[in-house]
């Protein structure tokens, strides 16, 4: 690795629940720099899942992001010639990060409506277990157990 690696970046906290994970989950929500749009967006989406549940918004956050984060993942390893689907253990800051990526991702698949309903109904999805973000946690665990068997390729 050439150079100094990047400092980490620190976050204020949103100024509505005073969360750091919403202020970042804002972030990855933005496009094109567009802030106040994804802030739009995301206390929108809070609300109305604030609405639909008899919780409060940032526990049904809170729920679907415990529900949506992977606890391992496979990661392609060259050993001898060939390439290996190995299973690691996903560091915290990147488990936060998958999870806000396939939260995303699962409501833009969604088509026909406004950003904040698709949002709105994956949160409220996964704080219950359900929803294509959790789909994808679930694969992703799955993949890691069929290859279980190529964990001592790991190094940690």
């Amino acid at each position: 690795m050439r150079g100094k690696q990047a400092p980490k970046r620190t976050f204020l906290p949103d100024a509505k629940y005073g969360s750091i994970e919403i202020a970042r989950f804002i972030n990855y929500v933005m496009v094109a720099g567009k802030k106040s749009i994804a802030q739009g967006i995301v206390y929108g989406a809070l609300e109305a899942a604030e609405a639909k549940t008899t919780r409060k918004a940032m526990e049904v956050f809170e729920e679907a992001m415990k529900n949506i984060t992977p606890q391992v993942e496979v990661r392609s390893q060259r050993v001898g010639g060939a390439n290996y689907q190995v299973p690691m253990p996903v560091r915290p800051e990147r488990r936060m990060a998958l999870a806000y990526r396939w939260l995303i991702e699962a409501a833009r698949k969604k088509k026909g409506r406004a950003m904040v309903e698709k949002l709105t109904e994956e949160l409220v999805l996964a704080s219950i277990g359900e929803g294509d973000a959790v789909k994808k946690k679930m694969d992703v665990h799955r993949m890691a157990e069929a290859n279980r068997a190529f964990a001592h390729f790991a190094r940690f």
